[in-house]
């Protein structure tokens, strides 16, 4: 295609050293200008697929001097990292959402993750890794019983039954579902899930210490981690390919090979794991940065937490509501 907008755009992206300058300024989006919109694409967290849609415009079109700013407020929190964050660690970017598992200062695994939305935002946290659980149960908060499941058990009595939540009194017996009243208030008992495939954590919970009740977990809704905006969890955060990071996280439990680990969730049994030695856990907000190479990334500001209306990213359109 040749059109004279290309040439606004090729000089676009020659400043930032995403177009050679020897690709000249035509108007003809060849494979010189293909490839400067996919690595622009590829160091914003957007889809590299060389088409200049909604928000690589948006991305191209912040100022120069708002990305120092952001680089500026990024350096300042970098800066508050603990000198030494362990020579096994986790870091869990929240606006870049991925999970890096770091070994003597190398990346061993990365992972694209579902962080917490706007209205629920994921927690900071300098905290340690002590747990791994495999076919884990899970319970479900109150607003979800209250929002969710109440309204879909009057709609579906067997809503429960199929979906393999048991209701568990205060001393830990069971309650019948049809002794209940679905059009009341919602009964003062905990929702629990069996372990299995329909399970909202799927195969693993990752447990560190927090106050807000927050973890890593698997989830059966894979598609969610090939979606652009990966903000709408309710604070926990879901890890494509956990089992990877689960194996990393107990290579030094003895007991725990990868092949012994993939056989205890074929079982479908609950099983917590203690780590033999507790990993630290890094959740940063880290929205700019430069890479050893000399490239910068830059993230959108989805908490709105570094000082610029520019910078921020309306997630709340078009979005789902998740199951929690």
């Amino acid at each position: 295609v040749s059109h004279p907008a290309v040439q606004a755009l090729r000089q676009r992206l020659a400043i930032t050293g995403d177009l050679p300058r020897e690709a000249g300024m035509s108007s003809a989006f060849d494979s010189y200008v293909d490839g400067a919109v996919k690595r622009f694409q590829a160091r914003h967290g957007l889809p590299s697929d060389g088409v200049l849609g909604e928000f690589t415009l948006k991305a191209m079109n912040i100022p120069a001097d708002v990305r120092l700013q952001q680089l500026n407020t990024n350096i300042v929190r970098l800066q508050t990292f603990p000198e030494d964050l362990g020579r096994r660690h986790v870091m869990v970017n929240i606006p870049a959402a991925y999970v890096e598992a770091v070994e003597d200062g190398s990346v061993a695994t990365r992972h694209t993750a579902v962080v917490g939305r706007l209205s629920r935002p994921t927690h900071l946290v300098n905290s340690k890794i002590y747990e791994v659980i495999l076919n884990p149960y899970w319970t479900s908060p109150r607003s979800i019983v209250e929002k969710d499941i109440m309204p879909l058990m009057r709609k579906d009595p067997t809503y429960l039954e199929k979906n393999a939540i048991r209701l568990i009194d205060g001393k830990g017996n069971e309650v019948a579902p049809e002794t209940i009243d679905w059009n009341g208030e919602a009964p003062n008992l905990m929702f629990r899930q069996d372990p299995g495939k329909t399970n909202a954590m799927a195969s693993t919970k990752i447990n560190f210490y927090n106050k807000n009740g927050e973890y890593m977990h698997d989830t059966p809704q894979q598609g969610l981690f090939n979606k652009l905006m990966r903000f709408e969890s309710s604070g926990c955060v879901r890890v494509q390919n956990v089992r990877d990071l689960s194996n990393w996280l107990l290579r030094e439990t003895p007991g725990w090979s990868r092949q012994q680990m993939e056989q205890v969730i074929a079982t479908g049994v609950n099983t917590p794991i203690k780590l033999a030695t507790e990993v630290p856990v890094y959740f940063v907000y880290i929205s700019a940065w430069g890479m050893p190479d000399g490239i910068v990334q830059f993230r959108d500001d989805i908490y709105q937490m570094d000082g610029n209306a520019e910078l921020a990213l309306d997630t709340t359109a078009g979005m789902e509501q998740p199951v929690q």
